[in-house]
């Protein structure tokens, strides 16, 4: 609990984020002052680490009288890209790309379209990877879809049961009623992270059989 002035007078405020938005290091931040906006106290809080040192807004939601607790809520501050390998990016750049305009929508609270770009995101990765197996049937595959390219191309059964389902997911993200009531998004974001790991590790292997043959 901690008191602090705001343009409301003294109020008292409980929790704060372990999270700097801007550097993205644990924290106990430091408080400044508040101001009240309806029933949300907004309080200025600074980051701690002398390499950030920035303000930013965390937003406390009214208990009682001059009580306040936080929820959750803070500014954006800057958004994480979410990292790929070498072998990743040299099969699909696209997918990288993506990824990422999904991650920060999902970052910044958009919940309900950052689903439609991680299914875009894999359709870009399965297609570039089969693409880059099978560059002949570089036509046929961009044409056909999702599901079909994977059953009928993807031959390591890792990366096709990992895949297929998410697919699934992520035509869920599409759909008016989820098929998949049980799963969510962090569900869909684990089965591609599956799927990038497999076809990370067969072209690793294929590079090193190539490199080093027997």
């Amino acid at each position: 609990m901690t008191n602090i002035q705001s343009d409301a007078g003294q109020v008292r405020v409980e929790g704060h984020p372990n999270k700097c938005p801007f550097c993205h290091k644990t924290i106990t931040p430091n408080f400044l002052n508040g101001h009240r906006n309806s029933n949300i106290m907004e309080v200025v809080l600074v980051c701690p680490d002398q390499s950030c040192n920035k303000s930013f807004i965390g937003y406390y939601d009214s208990i009682q009288n001059n009580y306040f607790q936080f929820n959750g809520q803070t500014t954006i501050g800057n958004l994480v890209g979410k990292e790929f390998s070498e072998t990743i990016k040299s099969i699909s750049k696209n997918f990288i790309t993506i990824y990422n305009q999904a991650f920060s929508a999902e970052q910044q609270g958009l919940t309900e379209i950052c689903g439609v770009g991680f299914r875009k995101a894999l359709e870009f990765l399965i297609k570039d990877y089969i693409i880059s197996n099978k560059p002949s049937d570089k036509e046929k595959v961009e044409k056909k879809l999702l599901g079909a390219c994977i059953s009928e191309y993807v031959e390591d059964e890792r990366i096709k049961t990992v895949a297929k389902r998410a697919v699934w997911l992520g035509n869920d993200e599409t759909h008016y009623i989820r098929k998949w009531e049980g799963k969510n998004l962090e569900d869909l974001k684990k089965l591609i992270d599956l799927t990038v790991h497999w076809i990370e590790m067969e072209s690793l292997t294929k590079s090193f059989e190539s490199e080093m043959p027997e």
